[in-house]
């Protein structure tokens, strides 16, 4: 086991919102396909999702990322699961992640940033394996709870080893 350094850090906080619906083979989430934002391009990710600015809560930030990045408001939240995650190098890989789903909301989502955004897809929660290009890992994570029809843990965590659950 490698020692842990306790030395404070700055934690990110960011906001992603899952659209679902039910398809006709069940449940559909939306998806983007990542392109020329420098983190983890050509990879599937949810169709909002960004950081939570100063003043605001990850609530405030779902909704407005929804609106910026595809065009939809007027959303009905749930709540998911707050995952802490790491991946051991700087300090900007230490983050703190709000997930929330949606299957009520107002507009017709679409591509609003298509310089970040080559795609989005509806994708059935049980064939994301079928997308010619890989899901975000920590979001994949949650997909993968949600496609078994069960929510995870209110707390969760990604990249550290042997994390505690509480």
């Amino acid at each position: 086991m490698t020692p842990v350094d306790h030395a404070r850090f700055t934690v990110v906080p960011a906001a992603y919102v899952f659209l679902q619906r039910d398809g006709v083979g069940g449940p559909e989430v939306l998806l983007q396909l990542r392109q020329g934002t420098g983190y983890m391009d050509r990879h599937w990710a949810a169709a909002a999702a960004g950081h939570v600015e100063r003043g605001e809560t990850a609530v405030d930030a779902a909704h407005r990322e929804a609106a910026e990045e595809i065009g939809v408001g007027d959303l009905a939240l749930e709540f998911v699961t707050t995952m802490h995650r790491t991946r051991h190098d700087l300090p900007i890989d230490e983050r703190v992640d709000f997930f929330f789903t949606a299957r009520s909301w107002s507009g017709e989502p679409r591509i609003v940033e298509p310089a970040k955004c080559a795609d989005l897809r509806w994708v059935p929660l049980d064939r994301l394996d079928d997308l010619t290009d890989p899901v975000v890992p920590h979001e994949r994570s949650v997909l993968d709870s949600l496609a078994v029809g069960r929510a995870p843990a209110a707390y969760t965590t990604f990249g550290f080893d042997d994390a505690p659950t509480a």
